[in-house]
């Protein structure tokens, strides 16, 4: 017959794989409730609005103290303080502690006014008042603390965990309970998430026969098996299916199906007819109704493979309800072949990849794999350890790269940050770097990054990870970022302002930002400069040693002492709160805005998005710089044309200025 469809010239799988990429299978995102949201994908960053925890916290139980008043206490000369009250968990305490005094205090409660340390209760001892019993001198207690303790020991600050404005989960993160706990504890309540992609499932044929239904085998029918087996092969993928009644071979009817699903779905999945047969329709449905982009595969099996798009809306379309009101343009469509091995073949093969990227969904993985671990880990404590770690995937031919991941038992972003954990044996007293483990994904369908930085955390650094695909990044500052990239671990180390570690690396690119005191709107104390800190009566926050933003204000002060004729030493011994130090580019702002302190380690960016007012100390240079052997790797080439690319990613950044891999 002249209307005989035959195959002389098969597509290539890569072409088969090209035509289905360039279909849209994407439906628009949407906001879900936390509650329904196990599964799904983000569909944007997600930042922490809070600090976890939201307030100093004591992390076991025993005696918050002011750390001076125990300074040179041991077992033999102990420090007799007074107990002025208790503070519990949940509470807000009612005790100030005053020097010369203590309060009790449980794991997880609120830090009282004046203390900055908690002495473990193993370390101390109840003494009783100096009268006897009854006497009014016996109350308050005195307790002898037998430890000295420094600011900050056992004590979980502020923001600790995860500080606010931190990027908490990035776009693309599919939701698992690990990630849905990380919401909860930041009082996330609505997620923004991926559309989940309509498929339309519409099996051809007039011998077949849904299941439950009469069957005369006699007639040659048999039962509709593709829909079934696709629709749950599209639930896993990540889309929704629908079904539609199976259509015969005659082409008005097959015309009006395949129409009305493609007005109601972003992609229309047909089975059977597609064969080189006279009684087959289909493609010259596509052809008349749509664009038809391929026909016919070199796989065996599933070689009658159709591709191409299907016109909604518009003249022609009938039969489904929602028709007149569909939207225009084209729903994506892929014809599988009739027999089902071969029809879920050429779906898993090529079909369910698209509906797992149109629904932001990962590839499968196994819920075990081996690695080798990137770094040496000791531990002998005589117990199994079921270590987090986190893997990536150098595709060099080679087992993944593991690498512990732990932040401690408080802390929630462990679970986010890790992909699984490596059971240590209780006789294993260290393992190797490049030792042999076993890996015990948190889930079958985790996926290493693609690739794995760490460093300094920045404002802009944020947005430019939301330009790459998966990226993992661990904001541990500019010091031990680049004492990390020195060990072989990250493909990355984003590192601000100046250093003294000599780490061999190739400079990718980066960008200027403006730093200095963030003070409460309107300067109320007249900050001009950290001389003011030195001799003025301001409360300070400050930066933790590794951030670049430390490193800059301890060069300035050691500038200052210079002039001065003195030791940075000196002058920091004058700073209230130069000890003080919080996590994150905003926690400083956070504190100032509270009322915590008069002035904070800063960005300019943070301090006028939030609302405070800035004393400009310099620019600083953040760089970022990949490990030699890892540059030619995917993502890293894809991390350097992020760098270079002429779009403006700091608008409304202020105080940032780009600067291209070649400035100096």
């Amino acid at each position: 017959m002249s209307d005989r469809k035959e195959f002389r010239d098969l597509a290539t799988p890569e072409a088969a794989r090209e035509a289905i990429d360039s279909l849209d299978l994407s439906p628009a995102p949407e906001a879900v409730p936390l509650e329904d949201a196990r599964g799904r994908v983000l569909a944007e960053r997600v930042d922490a609005a809070i600090d976890v925890p939201g307030f100093d916290r004591a992390s076991m139980d025993g005696y918050a103290v002011r750390a001076r008043d125990t300074f040179g206490a041991d077992e033999a000369d102990p420090v007799e303080l007074d107990l002025v009250g208790a503070v519990h968990a949940g509470a807000a305490p009612e005790v100030t502690v005053e020097p010369g005094t203590c309060a009790e205090i449980s794991t997880g409660a609120v830090m009282p006014d004046g203390a900055d340390a908690v002495v473990m209760v193993e370390r101390t001892e109840e003494l009783g008042g100096e009268g006897g019993p009854g006497d009014a001198a016996s109350d308050p207690d005195r307790i002898a603390i037998r430890t000295a303790v420094a600011p900050g020991d056992h004590v979980m600050s502020a923001g600790a965990d995860i500080a606010a404005g931190a990027r908490a989960l990035g776009p693309g993160t599919r939701l698992t309970p690990r990630e849905i706990g990380l919401l909860s504890a930041l009082g996330v309540d609505e997620v923004p998430v991926a559309g989940t992609p309509r498929v339309g499932i519409v099996s051809t044929g007039d011998e077949l026969v849904r299941p439950g239904e009469d069957l005369d085998p006699s007639r040659g029918e048999i039962y509709d098996v593709n829909s079934t087996t696709i629709a749950a092969g599209v639930e896993e993928a990540g889309g929704e299916p629908v079904l539609y009644p199976h259509a015969g071979d005659d082409y008005d009817e097959m015309e009006r199906l395949l129409r009305r699903a493609a007005d109601e779905c972003d992609l229309v999945l047909s089975s059977g007819s597609t064969s080189a047969s006279a009684v087959d329709v289909i493609y010259r449905v596509i052809e008349e109704r749509g664009d038809l982009l391929l026909h016919g595969v070199a796989v065996k099996p599933g070689k009658p493979m159709l591709i191409g798009r299907l016109d909604r809306g518009g003249e022609g379309a009938s039969g489904g309800s929602d028709a007149a009101d569909s939207p225009a343009g084209e729903s994506a469509y892929v014809g599988l072949p009739g027999y089902p091995v071969s029809a879920l073949t050429i779906f898993r093969t090529f079909v369910a990849p698209a509906i797992r990227e149109a629904a932001g969904q990962p590839e499968p993985a196994t819920a075990t794999v081996e690695g080798r671990m990137a770094v040496g880990e000791r531990y002998g404590e005589g117990r199994m350890r079921l270590m987090p770690v986190g893997l990536l995937d150098l595709n060099d031919g080679d087992l993944p790269l593991v690498y512990p991941v732990d932040k401690g038992s408080g802390a929630t972003t462990s679970l986010v940050e890790a992909d699984g954990v490596v059971a240590v044996d209780p006789e294993t007293e260290y393992l190797d770097r490049g030792e042999r483990v076993s890996v015990q994904l948190f889930s079958p369908d985790v996926r290493p990054p693609t690739l794995l930085g760490v460093g300094e955390d920045d404002p802009a650094l944020n947005r430019l990870l939301d330009r790459l695909g998966s990226p993992r990044y661990l904001p541990v500052g500019s010091r031990e970022g680049l004492r990390r990239l020195r060990d072989g671990v990250p493909d990355v180390a984003v590192v601000a302002g100046p250093t003294d570690r000599e780490v061999d690396a190739v400079e990718l690119g980066g960008w200027t930002r403006e730093w200095g005191l963030v003070v409460p709107d309107g300067n109320p104390e007249g900050v001009t400069g950290i001389a003011d800190l030195v001799d003025g009566d301001l409360r300070f926050v400050n930066r933790p040693t590794d951030s670049g933003l430390r490193r800059s204000l301890d060069d300035a002060l050691d500038g200052l002492a210079a002039d001065r004729d003195a030791s940075r030493r000196d002058l920091t011994d004058r700073i209230d709160g130069y000890g003080l130090t919080v996590r994150a580019f905003e926690s400083p702002v956070r504190k100032v805005l509270g009322g915590d302190a008069d002035a904070g380690l800063g960005l300019r960016e943070t301090a006028e998005r939030l609302g405070c007012g800035f004393v400009p100390l310099g620019e600083q240079r953040v760089s970022v710089r990949a490990a030699p052997d890892r540059v030619e790797r995917d993502a890293v080439t894809e991390l350097a044309d992020a760098l270079d690319d002429p779009a403006d990613r700091f608008e409304g950044l202020a105080g940032y200025s780009r600067n291209s891999r070649n400035d100096p």
